[in-house]
């Protein structure tokens, strides 16, 4: 069985977008049917519908943080504080690393807090996402993006802090 960041990195690479990427690389580890992932995560890419809030990749550290931390009683407040525990863990880890969780910071569209717009060379415009219709995935798309490296990084993340802490 492959690892969890390669089998992310081979569905963004199909074409997935972040959320679905990171959620359904973890699918089989909860049984979940690989078509019914990639439905539950797919509004969460391109930041929440490509209104470039919440990384996709980040949404999906969640919802995998859910499958295995997450409240299913009512009135369980411990369990709730776990989980919202460890979403916080994940988004610390990330933000550390990249500076943000928001999708159109780490994209350069806008400047993080306190830094200057970042310059890559190939920032993107935000002319590129006045509407909701996906980018042709070229060899150039993959040059303007962190996402590749962000989605394996997601995984590792996952692996290091949620999944480290059971074994």
């Amino acid at each position: 069985m492959k690892p969890e960041r390669e089998k992310a990195k081979e569905l963004f690479l199909e074409g997935y977008n972040c959320s679905q990427a990171v959620f359904a690389a973890y699918a089989e580890r909860y049984h979940l049917d690989k078509e019914l992932a990639l439905k539950l995560s797919a509004s969460f890419g391109g930041g929440m519908g490509r209104m470039r809030e919440v990384c996709g990749a980040v949404s999906a550290m969640f919802m995998v943080a859910g499958m295995e931390t997450g409240q299913v009683r009512p009135k369980d407040p411990e369990a709730k504080k776990a989980n919202y525990d460890m979403v916080q863990k994940l988004a610390k880890r990330y933000k550390e690393e990249y500076g943000s969780i928001i999708c159109k910071e780490l994209l350069g569209l806008v400047p993080m807090p306190g830094k200057e717009k970042k310059d890559s060379g190939s920032a993107l415009e935000a002319a590129e996402f006045t509407d909701t219709t996906p980018a042709e995935r070229t060899e150039e798309y993959y040059k303007k993006r962190p996402c590749l490296e962000q989605i394996q990084r997601a995984c590792d993340i996952l692996d290091e802090i949620l999944f480290s802490r059971a074994q």
